[in-house]
């Protein structure tokens, strides 16, 4: 991986125009079964993050090529699930990692919708879950929606630290009044994305009270 991480990082540096795309092909890579484990996108987009404090980038442009390629690879893996079932897990590639799957699939379906949550964020479960719960039948739109909100959310945390250790120096140098807003800013994020999570979980456990065979 760190191979392939040195002439990608350099030539998103160099070749800024380049960079929406590269990234978005990378983060569709990475959200991919099987092969996401050898695409360094989170690495780069740490890489990007630094990028856009420095204005050499697009804020815009590289959150919607990330975005974009997070949620199509989450959902080509997740109709893999859903086409070939438990076929999808026989692959020879995955014969060393059969207590890892088998946790996965275990987790997807006692948590549904907050698995494909929790999984974006967790590099052995980032592969696996949108083809479990492809497997386990979720409704096409419920994943999706999940898909989407929770690609955001990681596009976000992940281009953010980049971001902030480049300008680091310069909100240290904020007045108060301005810092204030900033943090508040922050806390609401991080607040309204665990009450989203916590919803989302609460419903899912009370659709398998009433359901337990579905999710």
């Amino acid at each position: 991986m760190d191979s392939l991480l040195s002439p990608v990082s350099a030539f998103v540096s160099q070749h800024q125009a380049w960079a929406g795309p590269i990234l978005g092909a990378l983060t569709l890579l990475e959200s991919m079964f099987l092969i996401g484990a050898f695409v360094p996108a989170t690495a780069l987009m740490l890489l990007a993050g630094g990028l856009i404090a420095s204005g050499a980038l697009d804020p815009v442009e590289v959150f919607f090529w990330c975005v974009a390629g997070a949620v199509l690879g989450d959902a080509i893996s997740f109709q893999i699930g859903r086409q070939l079932g438990a076929r999808a897990l026989r692959h020879p590639a995955l014969r060393s990692r059969r207590r890892a799957v088998a946790r996965t699939r275990l987790y997807a379906s006692r948590y549904g919708v907050v698995s494909v949550f929790v999984g974006r964020f967790f590099g052995p479960l980032r592969a696996f879950v949108p083809v479990m719960v492809g497997m386990l039948q979720m409704r096409a739109w419920v994943f999706q929606v999940a898909n989407v909100v929770s690609a955001m959310l990681w596009v976000g945390v992940l281009l953010a630290p980049g971001y902030l250790a480049a300008r680091g120096l310069a909100l240290l140098e904020l007045e108060g009044w301005a810092l204030w807003p900033l943090l508040g800013g922050g806390a609401a994020i991080v607040l309204g994305g665990s009450a989203l999570i916590n919803a989302l979980r609460r419903s899912a456990q009370r659709r398998r009270a009433a359901l337990p065979a579905t999710l």
